[in-house]
């Protein structure tokens, strides 16, 4: 049996059970660091690798994603939690008329419930809003779901607008005699950030019989069906929206050289080469990144970046032949590059050139979100006959709030 044929890690079966995902993922690395090494080695002695050797490397490495996707998978499956459990009565009530309303087009006990509420904020055509089991479970999910929200500041408001004022400079202060005058002081330098929340909408449909089954949780289903679509519009808009109709991810903002750095853009370290890593030392733009943030922002720093920059770096040694990429210590953690965590989003670029592919920083002092309080749900029964549709909608907003919490990798000589 040839090389090419013993890799077992890429045959098995998606396990069922976190410990054994983990188990697989952990074998994928050993036979990764063993053909890796092998493969340096070649260079080291015939200065090229051979050919057979390279594509069971690469080959190797989109296994170990796929048991990551795997694992990452079933976290997110253990992370949903169940709707049920101990209620209030007033919790309880609300859900009994929420699913009169779903099932039925019965909004009468709601009505009188958002009477008693004093409520002004359902219009008769705009929707109610879900009960708070249900509104709870999509937040839950999307933090799961959508890598950027679990690492940012979560805001919740009640208005169409957060306007949040940032000191960027502290007060002057200065050493004095005993007897000199004092002058006075400068004053702390104030900025006011605006983030305004934008409407994310999903419609599922239903067909009269689903919902007539007893059997069908009905909150539980419109849950399911709008979690995932929201977190992938969501973690979009959080790496690149460009702000109009949507939030302002963090790739949006100007960036600019870290050296030229000022308040409104994020800095950025190049790697020192079009389209990739330099050829030797490739880390340094890494290490680089890592010192460009404050010592306070760095301790909680995180990297961000996609599977396929993470395959990449995965190959990297220090001097003493180390790994630099650390596999998760236990199943649910993250993976570490150089003792700070990676985060996997999608949604950042691939690595080409003067992309912007990996970002690094204390996302939970860098980057806002803001969640308008409540999901709203339309019953539409009438407009794709004979389905009844749900029109389901979120208010959320995001932006950068500390510009200097923020850096980025940009693959470009400089």
């Amino acid at each position: 049996m040839s090389d090419l044929q013993k890799t077992a890690p890429e045959t098995k079966a998606v396990p069922e059970t976190m410990t054994a995902a983990f188990d697989d993922f952990m074998e994928a690395f050993e036979a990764f660091k063993e053909t890796n090494d092998r493969r340096l080695g070649e260079i080291e002695q015939k200065l090229t690798a051979d050919v057979v050797t390279r594509e069971k490397v690469d080959r190797i490495n989109r296994a170990m994603d796929e048991h990551k996707r795997a694992l990452d998978q079933l976290a997110l499956k253990r992370a949903r939690p169940a709707l049920g459990g101990e209620t209030s009565f007033e919790t309880a009530e609300h859900k009994a008329a929420f699913s009169a309303y779903m099932r039925r087009g019965d909004d009468s006990a709601l009505r009188a419930l958002e009477e008693k509420a004093m409520s002004v904020g359902s219009a008769a055509d705009g929707g109610y809003l879900v009960p708070p089991g249900t509104d709870t479970d999509i937040g839950r999910r999307l933090s799961a779901a959508s890598p950027i929200r679990a690492l940012a500041t979560v805001r919740q408001v009640s208005g169409a607008v957060l306007k949040k004022p940032f000191a960027t400079s502290g007060m002057a202060a200065g050493w004095v005699a005993e007897t000199a005058s004092r002058p006075q002081t400068g004053n702390a330098q104030l900025a006011e950030l605006s983030f305004p929340t934008m409407e994310l909408y999903a419609m599922p449909a239903a067909t009269p019989a689903l919902l007539d089954d007893a059997a069908v949780d009905v909150e539980s289903w419109i849950a399911s069906e709008v979690d995932m679509v929201f977190a992938e519009q969501e973690g979009t808009a959080f790496v690149s929206g460009d702000g109009t109709n949507k939030p302002a991810g963090f790739l949006s903002y100007t960036a600019v050289a870290d050296a030229s750095w000022s308040w409104g853009n994020l800095g950025y370290v190049a790697t020192g080469a079009a389209g990739g890593f330099k050829a030797s030392n490739p880390s340094d733009a890494l290490i680089d990144t890592i010192y460009a943030l404050k010592a306070g922002h760095r301790q909680n720093a995180t990297f961000v970046m996609n599977r396929k920059t993470q395959g990449a770096i995965r190959k990297f040694k220090d001097a003493d032949g180390n790994y630099l990429w650390r596999p998760p210590a236990a199943a649910g953690q993250a993976a570490s590059l150089m003792g700070f965590a990676i985060a996997e989003a999608e949604d950042m670029p691939d690595i080409a050139a003067d992309s912007f592919s990996i970002a690094f920083g204390d996302f939970r002092a860098g980057y806002l979100v803001v969640d308008r309080t409540g999901v709203r749900v339309l019953r539409d029964p009438y407009s794709a006959k004979p389905y009844v549709l749900f029109y389901t909608t979120k208010r959320v907003g995001g932006g950068v709030q500390n510009f200097e919490a923020i850096k980025l990798v940009k693959f470009a000589a400089s």
